[in-house]
């Protein structure tokens, strides 16, 4: 009797560690996927970009979908086949992919219809390597600030791409200067679930907007596609944002994409100086 109570007594505590094992696993499983830009690392549109990010210790990359001299690099099936080659060996994730080269080259502009073509191909590219975000910037010279007519053509030119990106499971992120209301605006009037924000939080302070509230904003509303690191000309943490508040905001909006780090380099320092202490300083906040 004393033996079989014992067999007994045994099951029930291996029933009850295994149960709880999910939620044990749950509470260690991380947040957030630490990645990095291509063109921050010195490898716009290059499968070599996996390389420095393994060394450095990145779950993933943001791939540039396009560059300069290059309208179309990502759209091609053996620059596709690189990178998932790459990313294979390595083990560092296809993160999510963006077009910076709209800053130069507008999607707001009436005599760039191109653009369009860039956002249609990049869904494709997207589809094809199995991520589902593509980064829209909108800076410099496609700068939607006090530009209503601007404005007004990005709406329309988001109007002919999202039902492609909706099709095909892509959320395009707008990141830009406007605040969060603007965004809103335009997300509204594009009329798409699978239009967001791609949200940079310095971008938000350089633009005196207010970072905590946007956040909580946006994140209420699942409009948060995903978030860049950055703090400009100096290393990641040594600028003016409050890093640990901006994480414990993003855990109550239950924010779960991609950290990408960006920028973040020092005039006096090369990035192969900086990204590593990047790395371990976006690890020590939200890794947490």
């Amino acid at each position: 009797m004393k033996r079989r109570h014992a067999i007994r007594h045994v099951a029930l505590l291996a029933t009850t560690a295994l149960a709880g094992l999910p939620q044990m696993a749950l509470a260690k499983r991380k947040n957030y996927q630490i990645g990095a830009c291509d063109w921050s690392l010195g490898e716009t549109c290059s499968p070599a970009v996996f390389d420095y990010a393994k060394e450095i210790g990145l779950d993933g990359v943001q791939l540039s979908y396009n560059k300069k001299g290059d309208e179309t690099y990502l759209l091609r099936p053996e620059n596709q086949r690189a990178m998932r080659q790459a990313a294979q060996r390595t083990g560092v994730k296809i993160a999510s992919l963006a077009i910076a080269l709209l800053n130069d080259v507008p999607l707001k502009a009436p005599d760039q219809p191109q653009t369009v073509d860039w956002i249609s191909g990049s869904i494709d590219a997207a589809k094809a390597l199995g991520v589902k975000v593509v980064l829209l910037a909108f800076f410099s010279k496609n700068d939607l600030r006090n530009d209503p007519e601007g404005k007004k053509i990005v709406i329309e030119r988001l109007k002919q791409v999202t039902a492609k990106a909706e099709k095909n499971g892509v959320i395009l992120g707008i990141e830009s200067y406007l605040t969060a209301k603007e965004h809103l605006e335009i997300i509204t009037a594009v009329g798409s679930p699978n239009l967001q924000v791609y949200y940079d939080p310095r971008n938000a302070a350089d633009a005196d907007n207010d970072v905590y509230s946007e956040i909580e904003m946006l994140g209420r509303k699942r409009l948060i596609c995903e978030i860049h690191l950055k703090d400009n000309e100096n290393l990641l943490g040594q600028g003016t944002l409050d890093w640990p508040r901006i994480k414990r905001v993003l855990n109550d909006v239950n924010y779960r994409g991609w950290a990408q780090i960006e920028w973040s380099v020092p005039k006096e320092k090369t990035i192969k100086e900086s990204y590593p202490a990047n790395v371990k300083f976006a690890r020590s906040v939200f890794d947490q």
